[in-house]
C-alpha cells in the first residue's frame, strides 16, 4: 500500500464496515466499471473518525454500508464530463472532489442482518431527490433515519452536502492534496 499518502483500506481498518463498492460495478449513474478492484480507502484521520461514527450507531444497533471513499482523479474527471453539474459532482476546476483528497464517504446505514435503512433515494441518484430539502417531505422513519446517520457522522467531524445525503466530508479536507493513486495499488 502506498502509506506515504497516508491512506488506509477501510476493511482492514474496522472489520464492522459492509462495503457495495458501485463504481467497482456497472450499477452506478454512469452504467460503466470505473474502480479496478471494490476496495475503499480514505486518509488515516477520515477513517479515526468514521469509526467515531460507526462507535455512535453500533450503540444504536446499526452498521454502516459504504459505496464509495477515495476516487482517484482521473475517475472523477470522468464524471464531470459525462454530468458537469457542480451540483452533483466537483468541477475539477474549481478543486475537484473530495473524495480524490481521501476525505469524503457515501454511505449509509444498516441493520444487524445487513438490510438498508430507508433513506430518501437509493445511492447515486443525480436528482433533486436525492436533496436534503427533499428529505423533509418524506415519511417520519426515513427522516429519522437520515437523522441518524447525519448525526453520527457530524458528530464524529464530517460535513454533510444538500444535493446528497448519502456523502459526508471530513471537515478537514483542505488539509489534503488531490490524488491519483490507483486503487489496485491498495490490493
Amino acid at each position: 500500500m502506498p502509506d506515504k499518502f497516508d491512506l488506509v483500506r477501510l476493511d482492514e481498518f474496522d472489520n464492522r464496515l459492509t462495503f457495495d463498492i458501485r463504481y467497482a460495478t456497472a450499477d452506478n449513474f454512469l452504467n460503466k466499471v470505473l474502480y479496478p478492484c471494490a476496495i475503499a480507502v480514505a486518509r488515516r484521520g477520515t477513517a479515526d473518525k468514521l469509526k467515531i461514527a460507526a462507535d455512535y450507531i453500533e450503540r444504536l444497533g446499526f452498521r454502516f454500508k459504504i459505496w464509495d471513499a477515495y476516487r482517484p482523479v482521473a475517475v472523477h474527471n470522468l464524471f464531470w464530463e459525462v454530468l458537469p453539474d457542480s451540483d452533483y459532482i466537483a468541477n475539477p476546476a474549481t478543486g475537484g472532489s473530495k473524495h480524490s483528497r481521501g476525505c469524503a464517504i457515501d454511505l449509509t446505514l444498516i441493520d444487524t442482518d445487513g438490510n438498508e435503512l430507508e433513506m430518501p433515494t437509493v445511492f447515486d441518484d443525480v436528482t433533486y431527490n436525492a436533496g436534503r430539502k427533499h428529505a423533509e417531505t418524506l415519511p417520519l422513519h426515513i427522516r429519522e433515519n437520515l437523522a441518524v446517520l447525519t448525526d453520527a457522522m457530524e458528530s464524529a467531524g464530517f460535513e454533510s452536502i444538500d444535493s446528497e445525503w448519502w456523502h459526508y466530508c471530513d471537515s478537514e479536507w483542505r488539509e489534503y492534496p488531490a490524488l491519483d493513486v490507483e486503487l489496485d495499488e491498495f490490493n
